[in-house]
């Protein structure tokens, strides 16, 4: 195993986790974008399968989170505002009325320190960063380190970590587009995709959710026993429709399965599976992507990649009976997303 930097720039590094087994992750050590993952085939031919320049500056001008690490607080804060005890916070409108992903400079636009470590089975980078109290309009001096691990078993590890010394909202989560398919010509229509859960989050018009929990069943939002991702696209369910043509939409895992989404790609046989201990993900489909990007191979399109955005929601902060995303002062943050490549 073994870990390559190459400097970028003045302040940038591009770190490369390498296994025994020919598996590949590339990321940079600003917003920890991840830039390529490289696994084999059932051919054992080795390609990149998530969307990212090959030119890294585009990355400073990114307005599709190609790989980045989304934070403090992951998806749309309604109103751009959130209220905590007696106290009401004023957030950057970045996303129409509402406040999207963190703020426009936050955590995906931030150049993180990085310490790296090789043990006998695993390669690994930890990035870390103080978000100071009052930065982008959120309370608390938040102490965040991200650690990105590689393991011969072809597992790729994102842990995230967080203190901070006044109570604050904090859910991270990476927001990598893949297409396993490795080949940017096929979109994910034909991807089958299996997700634990059968409730997910109703959204308005604006991709606000609504604070109805909605069941899934027998409809195009159970996924469990796995269905191609074009239905969603396809469908004339409404849900699907207010979206764009496809999914935005916040699962809640029923936890009742070894993982919680397993993904696979016929025609390569790459399967990949997602095991984490946040309480649900959104599934993004990529329909708003920006058409006709210089892609490392090939250039964009909508449906080029899907995104898994484990993560608690964002909506907890108007609709409180949903799981906490409140980080009390002295308490850790502990979240933990595997991400497991195979073949069949």
């Amino acid at each position: 195993m073994d870990i390559k930097i190459q400097t970028v720039n003045s302040k940038w590094k591009l770190f490369s986790l390498i296994n025994d087994k020919g598996m590949e992750v590339q990321f940079l050590n600003y917003g920890g974008i991840i830039t390529k993952i490289l696994v084999p085939d059932k051919n054992s031919n080795i390609a990149n399968i998530v969307l990212g320049y090959p030119d890294y500056k585009d990355y400073e001008s990114d307005q599709n989170f190609f790989g980045a690490i989304i934070g403090p607080v992951a998806g749309r804060i309604e109103g751009a505002e959130f209220p905590l005890d007696e106290e009401k916070f004023n957030l950057e409108k970045n996303d129409g009325n509402h406040h999207l992903h963190g703020g426009t400079d936050s955590f995906h636009r931030i150049v993180w320190k990085s310490e790296s470590f090789k043990t006998d089975h695993s390669v690994g980078v930890t990035l870390s960063y103080l978000r100071k109290d009052g930065e982008n309009g959120y309370p608390g001096n938040l102490d965040v380190s991200v650690t990105y691990t590689l393991t011969n078993n072809n597992q790729f590890i994102i842990d995230y970590w967080a203190t901070t010394d006044k109570k604050t909202p904090v859910t991270l989560t990476n927001h990598s587009y893949f297409n396993l398919s490795g080949n940017l010509d096929s979109t994910i229509h034909n991807h089958r995709l299996f997700i634990d859960s059968c409730k997910f989050l109703e959204l308005d018009k604006e991709l606000i959710p609504t604070g109805k929990i909605k069941d899934a069943i027998n409809t195009n939002f159970d996924l469990r026993n796995g269905r191609r991702i074009s239905e969603g696209i396809t469908s004339q369910t409404a849900q699907n429709k207010i979206v764009g043509n496809g999914y935005d939409h916040y699962f809640i895992f029923d936890n009742d399965k070894k993982e919680n989404v397993v993904v696979k790609e016929e025609m390569s046989g790459r399967i990949l599976k997602i095991k984490t201990n946040q309480p649900g993900m959104v599934l993004y489909t990529g329909q708003n992507l920006i058409e006709g990007l210089e892609l490392s191979g090939g250039t964009s399109k909508k449906y080029s990649g899907v995104c898994f955005e484990t993560q608690s929601s964002a909506a907890l902060l108007h609709h409180r009976e949903l799981p906490s995303i409140i980080l009390e002062a002295g308490e850790t943050y502990e979240k933990q997303t595997l991400f497991s490549f195979d073949i069949e």
